[in-house]
């Protein structure tokens, strides 16, 4: 056993020799070249050959700023499909129903609150929300 852990260390002193020297005698363009010609990680299914090819990527990061009329405007269809459910709606049936993204729904939920458009009832996901 100690042979084989002996050749073995001896084999992977000698590859990590072998991968130093090449890396010191290449220039510096090579290595700043090959760095960005790897492939990039996640985001879409074409490394993947299980993902589904109608799959769409997630949507990262953080919304483009919206203006108090677009907020307004979300929060009049939001009013508008509420009030057609006298039952109420929560915040996901809300959000399929009118194709928004979840990122944007708090803010619009949370001004019609605000401004007395929109009433609530239950805590948390259970949250129903009501046209007053």
């Amino acid at each position: 056993m100690s042979s084989l852990r002996s050749s073995l260390d001896a084999l992977a002193k000698s590859f990590a020799d072998s991968v130093l020297e090449l890396l010191r005698s290449a220039n510096v363009e090579e290595l700043i070249g090959s760095a960005t010609s790897l492939p990039k990680r996640g985001g879409t299914t074409a490394g993947n050959p299980k993902a589904s090819p109608l799959a769409k990527p997630a949507k990262r990061g953080r919304l483009p700023r919206r203006s108090a009329e677009e907020i307004t405007a979300a929060l009049g269809r939001v009013i508008a499909l509420v009030r057609k459910n006298k039952d109420g709606l929560r915040a996901e049936q809300i959000r399929v129903a009118l194709g928004l993204e979840a990122k944007e729904l708090p803010r619009v939920l949370k001004e019609g609150i605000a401004t007395r458009q929109l009433k609530t009832r239950g805590q948390k996901r259970a949250t129903t929300y009501f046209a007053v």
